[in-house]
Parts: structure tokens; sequence; C-alpha cells
């Protein structure tokens, strides 16, 4: 199950080179944290509350299971692809906290919106909007916080953002699960002209919570920005003009990734399927429990949510074991935790809908969430480590684009599935357990098999760092 990558941060190693710099003070840059946190949180936490009504969503419009996963992400990365680099250039220009307040407005008007639609032309087109929206959060949240906080503390600061995607993850799934038993019993309202159902009024309340999120990011004080320490992209002289522009558009790190395909590809690939298969059971995850146990949102909500929470904070945990244990022994240290994760993961996901009960089907869907949060940041190490300085952040946003597009299509292929092969709504648990046992398996051997040209890669790094190190020290020393 891949999780969500982190975007690089290029970083000093130490304080010395920022000492001159005016740095915000701990209250500042805290503060600023506390309201990304906040923000970020009622990001996912919307995301799961709409996953927790897509049955409801699908029965009051009368949606085929294709449709319903459209809905569940396509619809929303339409946007994301177009205006995701342009709005993230916005974030290198103006106020971060400007952007990021007026994403956090937008996201919640369009979420209300949403409370509003009147059939699925409506909802698409809201979900659309609400990519376009959600898109400047992520680019301007790092720019922000790696501004804010000296070197050493970035760490720090990356790893408490962490709780606002378990937060909303988790506490999504409780509340969720618990609004849609509050409003289960209301009659549809109809309100000038609108037929809004009962589970839309849900959606109008998380839109109208993203308001006084936005207006905290104008209580943050903007940091100056301070100078970028990776190489700048190199423009080759005398280069056409279609060249330049397929040098800034990031052209040139597809091609450097070519080079090393045998490197980068297993990583890739891996990291596609995975992407697809675990984003799109997240989002069929209730209608599943729903058709094939009878169970009802806030049955799921109140059993699963725990799980999930200890699953994810466990993840965190043995993700870093892993990587310090094999890292005494094997330098593919970072890809043999993925790896093994990966397959914990396909065994722990296939289970899950062959489960004879609701409970140990959400058992075995927390413990693939275990084994896929802590398999993340090892994939994300191994991704940096070998990316070329020149080319890390064009490496970087090429690999989270890869995990957002191919994560928002697992709803869709799902969809498909259950409606053109199975062909029977109640057997959902089918059109799961097909998609994870074509993708899962392939992506595992993928990141196998990345195992030994990433060793090699390694090996073939450090012996360059350790002559250039000694081709710098001065003779005799």
């Amino acid at each position: 199950m891949a999780m969500a990558p982190q975007a690089a941060h290029s970083v000093p190693g130490d304080d010395a080179g920022a000492a001159s710099q005016q740095w915000p003070s701990s209250p500042r840059a805290y503060f600023a944290l506390t309201v990304i946190i906040i923000a970020t949180f009622l990001s996912f936490f919307d995301a799961t509350v709409f996953g927790m009504l897509a049955e409801r969503i699908k029965v009051d419009f009368g949606l085929s299971d294709t449709q319903l996963g459209i809905l569940g992400g396509p619809a929303s990365i339409i946007f994301y692809v177009f205006v995701g680099i342009p709005l993230a250039r916005l974030v290198d220009i103006y106020p971060r906290k400007m952007i990021l307040a007026i994403s956090a407005a937008v996201t919640g008007g369009v979420t209300m919106l949403s409370g509003l639609a009147q059939g699925f032309g409506q909802f698409i087109a809201a979900r659309m909007l609400l990519g376009a929206g959600g898109s400047a959060h992520g680019p301007g949240s790092y720019s922000l916080i790696v501004d804010m906080f000296r070197p050493k503390k970035i760490p720090i600061a990356f790893a408490l953002l962490q709780f606002g995607f378990i937060g909303g993850t988790t506490l999504g799934v409780l509340f969720g699960g618990m609004m849609i038993g509050a409003v289960s019993h209301w009659d549809t309202s109809y309100v000038w002209g609108l037929r809004i159902f009962n589970w839309q009024w849900i959606l109008i309340a998380l839109g109208l919570l993203s308001f006084p999120a936005a207006l905290l990011f104008l209580l943050v004080k903007e940091p100056a920005r301070r100078a970028a320490v990776a190489d700048p992209i190199a423009v080759p002289q005398k280069a056409s003009f279609g060249r330049k522009i397929a040098t800034f558009m990031g052209f040139d790190a597809i091609r450097g990734i070519q080079a090393k395909g045998m490197v980068y590809y297993p990583l890739f690939i891996a990291l596609a399927l995975s992407a697809t298969e675990s984003q799109g059971i997240g989002f069929w995850r209730v209608p599943f429990l729903v058709r094939t146990y009878g169970m009802d949102e806030a049955q799921i909500g109140a059993v699963l949510a725990p799980m999930l929470l200890v699953a994810q904070l466990a993840g965190l945990v043995l993700g870093g074991l892993m990587v310090s244990w094999f890292g005494r022994k094997y330098k593919d240290a970072n890809v043999r935790t993925a790896a093994i994760c990966f397959t914990a993961v396909t065994i722990c996901t296939l289970a899950a809908p062959l489960m004879p009960t609701g409970h140990l089907a959400m058992g075995a869907m927390a413990v693939a969430t275990l084994f896929g949060l802590a398999g993340a940041p090892a994939q994300n190490a191994a991704v940096q480590r070998v990316a070329p300085q020149s080319m890390r952040g064009q490496v970087t946003a090429l690999y989270l684009f890869m995990f957002t597009f191919f994560g928002a299509m697992g709803s869709l292929v799902i969809g498909v599935v259950a409606q053109y092969v199975v062909r029977d709504e109640a057997r959902l648990w089918q059109a799961i357990f097909i998609t994870a046992l074509v993708l899962l398996p392939l992506a595992t051997i993928s990141m196998w098999r990345a195992c030994k040209p990433y060793r090699e890669e390694i090996e073939r790094l450090e012996a360059a760092e350790a002559a250039a190190v000694s081709k710098a020290m001065p003779a005799g020393s």
C-alpha cells in the first residue's frame, strides 16, 4: 500500500550556513506549523468523510459503480494535473500564507457546493474544482516550513506534520460514521428549489470548517525566503526555445531517469501499481463493508478508526526501526525495507475481502495500512538518495505526480472491474480481490527487483563520494 510521499526539502546539513540569517522565533514558527497541521488535518478529514459517504452518494444519485469510481478520484485529479504546476509556481512568487489561505477558502467553498449538487454532472464539476483548489496546499506548506525552521528542526517539523494526516484519516472515519448515523433519519430538504439529501448537509458543514483555517493563515507572519541550496536548473547554452522549455519543465529529469532505468523504473512501477490499489480500496472500503457484511457507516467508524490510529502510529515507528536495522548490514536498506513491507501489504490486502466477518476484514486492512506507512518513508528516501542534486526536485515532482495520478485512478479501476467484470454489486469484494491480485504482486516483485541495481548504484555513489573527499584533502594529511 503506497502512502503519500513527502516533497523533497533540500536544506543545509547544519545551522552554520544560516547563522547570519534572521530566523523566525520559535512561537511564530510553531504557530505557522500548527495552522498547517490544522489545514492538512481538514484536507484528509474531508477526503475520508467523502469516502464514508460513497454508498449514500451512489444510492441517492442512482450512480453505477463506474460513475462512483470517477467521483472517487479521477474527477478531482483532472484540474490538479492542469493547474497544479502553475499554482505551485505562485508559491514561489507570492506570499505563501496568502496562497494557502486562498487554497483553504476555495476548498471549503467547493466542498459546500458538493453539498448543493443536484446530479452527477454537478458533482463531477465540484470535485474537479476541489482538486484545483487543494493543489497549492502541499507546495505552499512545504515551502513555508523550510523557511520557518532552522535546518536541524525541519525533520521534527515534518514529523509533526504527519499528525495532520493521521488525525484526518482516523478521525474522519470515526466522526464521519457518527455524522452519517446522526443525519440518516433526516428527511430530504428543499431549499430555494434545491433538493438536498441528508448526507449533503455533512459536506456543507465540512466546507464551513475550512474558512476558520483560511483566516488563521492570514495571522501567520510570512518568513524570509532562504537561498536555494540545490543546484539551479541548467539550460544548455545556445539552446533552442523548445529545448529551454523542455529543461524548465523537467524533461531533463526524465532523461536522467531513463539513463538509470534499472534503478528508477522498478521503484516507479511499484509506486504506480501500489498507489492504484491502495487508494482505490481506500475509497471502496465502506461500500465493501456495507454490501458484504451489512454494516452501517456508524458501526464501521467506531471499529475501524481506533484500528487505523494504532496501525498508523505503529507503522511510523516500525519503518524507522526496519531501515536502521537493515542499514547496519545492507547497502539497499531502504529498498529492502520497502520490499518487505510491500510483501506484507499484498498478503493483508488479499486476505481482507476473504474474511468471514467485517471486523476481521477491517483488521486485515489496518495491518495493511501499518506496513504501507512503514514502507513509504524508506521508498521515498531511496529515490532521494540516488537522484542527482541538480535534478532532485524534478525527480521528486515526477514521483509525487505518479503517486497522485495513479492513486486517483484506483477508485475508477475497482469500479470498472465491479461493473463490467464481476457484474454484481453485492460481490464488490471480488472486484477488490481481483485488482489486488493483479496489481500488488507485480508491485512487490518490482520492488524486490530494485534491490540489486539500487545496491550497486549506492556502492558507486559511495565510491565517488569517497574519491571526491580524498581528492579535496590536502596532501600528507
